[in-house]
């Protein structure tokens, strides 16, 4: 009984400073585990002096006191691992939302530059190689192949199928068409065809005038003939 108040006694800071004594007696277990820096020898010997030193508990305890110990330390370097990694989480948490953030913001600036490559190069696609309408001589009437060598001229060459598509449909290449029932007029059927009039007085008789009129309007309403087309042959009109 006396042996067992012996151990009753020893404190938790006594567990440390007998582990620390017991680097010698037991091979230097407990002091290895613990990674701790030794402490300068007045301090030892002063915390000594309170506890009770891992030589003076009886052989057959001596496992418990180092088990316990080693238990602690053990539960110590668990929860400063798991603080650790927690710390880690978050901080590669934070990276992976700031580096996504930076991949969508370059992938918005990249998709708009490819967008606005795409409009200058279905503007230029309309203006290069074309012909303004008062270029032409002025005759008393045209046929259906003088209007369309007309307009291969004003329009551009990847845009003047999508157009002759929509001409095809609306007048046949005839710039005097008029619908019966509403008074659409010329190549286009504007309605009214007075509207050609922006593009030249001689709407009426020019096929010329009347080729600028619908150009510009494909081109400002839709952004090209081809784009006009599409939206013709999803709605038979446009």
């Amino acid at each position: 009984m006396l042996e067992g108040n012996r151990v009753s006694r020893i404190s938790v800071r006594g567990f440390a400073v007998a582990s620390a004594t017991a680097v010698t007696a037991v091979g230097s277990v407990v002091g290895v585990a613990s990674g701790s820096v030794a402490q300068n020898n007045n301090d030892a010997e002063a915390t000594a002096a309170d506890t009770t030193l891992l030589a003076d508990i009886p052989a057959g305890q001596q496992a418990q006191v180092q088990t316990a110990s080693l238990t602690q330390q053990a539960d110590a370097q668990a929860i400063a691992a798991d603080a650790s990694a927690k710390k880690d989480a978050e901080a590669a948490a934070r990276k992976a939302a700031a580096d996504t953030a930076v991949a969508k913001k370059a992938a918005a600036e990249q998709a708009a530059k490819e967008a606005k490559e795409r409009a200058e190069a279905k503007a230029a696609a309309s203006r290069d190689d074309v012909r303004d309408s008062s270029s032409f001589p002025t005759q008393s009437s045209y046929s259906v192949a003088q209007i369309q060598a007309m307009a291969r001229q004003m329009v551009a060459s990847g845009q003047f199928q999508c157009f002759s598509n929509i001409v095809d449909h609306e007048s046949s290449w005839n710039y005097h068409a008029v619908n019966a029932s509403s008074g659409a007029y010329g190549l286009f059927q504007a309605l009214p065809g007075s509207k050609m009039s922006s593009a030249g007085a001689d709407w009426q008789t020019n096929p010329a005038t009347q080729i600028k009129w619908g150009l510009n309007y494909m081109n400002s309403r839709y952004g090209s003939p081809c784009e006009a087309w599409s939206f013709w042959q999803a709605n038979h009109w446009y």
